[in-house]
């Protein structure tokens, strides 16, 4: 009889989640090894510089400052959680962006161009829309599903070269990511949503805030008349930050795409079509239509993450930046997606992760003399080890082949000779 326990550990997910642990914990120890190295060998730092960065590395989220004596202090930190919940928000819906293209055997590395898309397509709408004849409410909705709407248009571009001209859909979304750099910074160059209020910030584009209002018969920006996503009650629960509502919309479009994906026929038919498109096809599955489709959707997700950001009403956009470097937060989803297995539930905890480590880059530079790269380096090294996450699945699964093998090694008692003297006494009776 099979052991109670094994069922739990023969799991595929069981064996993703500690394949993702492993390199959670194998990143953040050479992570802590090259802080200690760098503070011994650092006048500035020393020891006690080097011990201090470590404890911020594992527990920077919950750190406080220092008190009279110079001592970092940890607590239970509110503005810290807040701004990693605003954070993690666009990673989670990047990351959810990536992981379903991956579970339909494509590699969506075009989150960036569909995210700038959806950036001048919310923008746009949500500054040119007057909230003095439209309800800010409604003004915000409009801006988000058309910055969604221009995600996934974005997306469907390396879907139809795919799927009708078997182009690689990486090398389409490469192209596509700059065409989309170049084309916003010419949408808003000379446009009228350029920040003219402040001079030190002419290459910005207006917060969400700020309203088109009239005043002395004159139409202008003004703060405070414009949209912005609802708090939601998480402002008294993490004062002083930026977070907002829309961390709970990510997790709940988080949980539709897993009910997609995973419930319902369409989620099916698009996981078939990336397991094998031709066997798919013999099935009577329509696999160029669902590889558009997958497209579509992993552009509308990377769409919400552009919107639900700049939506947030305390954001700006530096437009004069877009042509020469494409947003991080895009490609900050692939290894969000990798961490997670592809498991869109699992994806709002590495997104969260992933903000964590941005946050605790930020407490290393304010308390510490080390800077905020380390943590880049620690980024880089987990995300190293996730791109190998099948290979320590495979090692965990020949182990545990490995340990069955071996308790099963007694064979099973042989089988009795045959009874020859009866089978030849039957022959001699017939005989």
């Amino acid at each position: 009889m099979r052991e109670k326990g094994s069922n739990l550990w023969e799991k595929d997910a069981t064996k993703s989640v500690t394949a993702s642990l492993i390199s959670i914990v194998i990143g953040m120890a050479v992570g802590a090894v090259i802080i200690l190295i760098v503070g011994i060998f650092n006048s500035n730092l020393g020891l006690k510089g080097a011990i201090e960065g470590i404890r911020l590395v594992f527990g920077g989220l919950f750190s406080t400052g220092r008190d009279s004596a110079g001592h970092l202090t940890f607590g239970f930190n509110p503005t810290n959680m807040g701004n990693m919940l605003f954070r993690a928000t666009p990673l989670i819906l990047t990351g959810l962006s990536v992981a379903v293209a991956f579970k339909t055997g494509l590699f969506n590395i075009g989150a960036p161009g569909q995210y700038l898309m959806s950036t001048a397509v919310t923008l746009m709408l949500a500054l040119g829309i007057s909230t003095d004849h439209v309800p800010a409410p409604l003004v915000w909705l409009i801006a988000f599903l058309g910055g969604i709407l221009a995600g996934a248009l974005w997306g469907c571009i390396p879907g139809l070269v795919k799927a009708f001209l078997n182009i690689n859909e990486v090398l389409a979304c490469i192209m596509t990511n700059w065409i989309a750099a170049n084309l916003v910074t010419w949408m808003f160059d000379g446009s009228q949503f350029r920040n003219l209020v402040e001079n030190t910030k002419s290459g910005y584009i207006y917060k969400t805030s700020f309203g088109l209002t009239q005043v002395d018969g004159v139409w202008t920006y003004v703060d405070g008349k414009g949209v912005q996503t609802a708090k939601m009650g998480l402002d008294k629960l993490f004062p002083n930050s930026q977070v907002n509502g829309g961390i709970l919309i990510a997790i709940v479009i988080a949980v539709l795409v897993y009910i997609l994906m995973t419930k319902t026929t369409l989620g099916y038919e698009l996981k078939a079509c990336g397991a094998n498109r031709h066997a798919a096809r013999y099935a009577g599955i329509a696999d160029k239509r669902n590889i558009v489709l997958s497209m579509a959707i992993a552009g509308a997700l990377s769409g919400a993450a552009a919107a639900l950001y700049y939506l947030s009403g305390n954001t700006e956009f530096y437009w004069t930046s877009a042509y020469q470097s494409l947003p991080a937060t895009g490609f900050n989803g692939i290894p969000v997606a990798l961490l997670a297995a592809s498991n869109p539930i699992a994806v709002i905890f590495t997104g969260c992760f992933m903000s964590m480590l941005d946050i605790v880059g930020l407490q290393m530079t304010n308390l510490t003399a080390y800077n905020e790269y380390i943590t880049d380096v620690i980024i880089a090294i987990i995300v190293y080890l996730s791109a190998f996450s099948l290979v320590i699945k495979l090692m965990l699964s020949g182990r545990r082949k490995h340990k069955v093998a071996a308790a099963a090694k007694p064979a099973a008692p042989t089988d009795p000779p045959p009874d020859t003297g009866a089978a030849e006494e039957k022959g001699g009776e017939q005989a």
